[in-house]
């Protein structure tokens, strides 16, 4: 984080829970003087998005707020802000956060610190890379992944690399018309599914439109879900 770029401070409460962020003030923000971002295909345009807290990061922070992640490992997919992986830090969980942008790890680090968390592990990310040394994991969650067509089936091949063979997906799409899409692709790899609406968004500013979609595979439906039979349909 260099010196040009104006900040802002909040601090989000999950119920007894406060976080702490440091964020880009807005999406005006742009430094990236050796090009670094830029060789990485991240345009002007494009490099401040990462850095704001957007509303489908609260929805989804808000649904991992009491979800049962105890002895499980954890993956977040195009962090950004990292919302959820600093409130999973907070409870002590085992959290591997992940992005695309070069400094999405350096705010990562920071914003465990602001909030007395240990460092979260992190690694910079390109979905379509050879799985490395990443691992394997019981949970996989995520917000706002499908920007474009092409990141349906980079994003399902991903989770497929990394999710371990009982494993829960976790995605919260704010309704970029590719839900359905991406469905066909999970089931594809042997997943179950079911979308549905938020419980309450009374914490954003104005209604949301979007969905969570939940995958799962190698156990029963999980709690809170309908049964097989009912899960939604494309």
């Amino acid at each position: 984080m260099k010196a040009p770029l104006r900040m802002r401070y909040q601090t989000l409460e999950f119920g007894n829970v406060d976080i702490h962020v440091c964020t880009l003030r807005d999406t005006q923000q742009f430094y990236d003087p050796d090009d670094v971002a830029l060789n990485l295909g991240i345009s002007s345009a494009t490099w401040p998005i990462f850095g704001v807290i957007w509303p489908s990061g609260m929805v989804l922070a808000h649904y991992m707020e009491d979800h049962l992640t105890q002895g499980k490992r954890i993956l977040e997919m195009g962090c950004g802000m990292a919302l959820s992986s600093l409130l999973l830090n907070k409870r002590h969980d085992d959290i591997t956060a992940t992005d695309y942008h070069p400094e999405a790890g350096v705010f990562l680090q920071r914003n465990a610190q602001l909030n007395d968390g240990k460092a979260i592990n992190y690694q910079r990310i390109n979905w379509a890379d050879e799985p490395g040394d990443l691992g394997l994991f019981d949970i996989i969650i995520g917000s706002d992944l499908l920007y474009e067509d092409e990141h349906i089936k980079m994003v399902a091949d991903f989770i497929q690399k990394h999710a371990s063979p009982t494993c829960e997906v976790i995605l919260v799409d704010p309704g970029r018309g590719r839900k359905n899409k991406l469905t066909r692709e999970m089931e594809a790899h042997g997943y179950s599914h079911s979308h549905g609406k938020p419980a309450h968004t009374d914490y954003l500013e104005k209604p949301f439109k979007g969905h969570i979609l939940r995958f799962w595979r190698g156990m029963p439906t999980p709690p809170g879900l309908p049964l097989p039979d009912k899960v939604s349909s494309l």
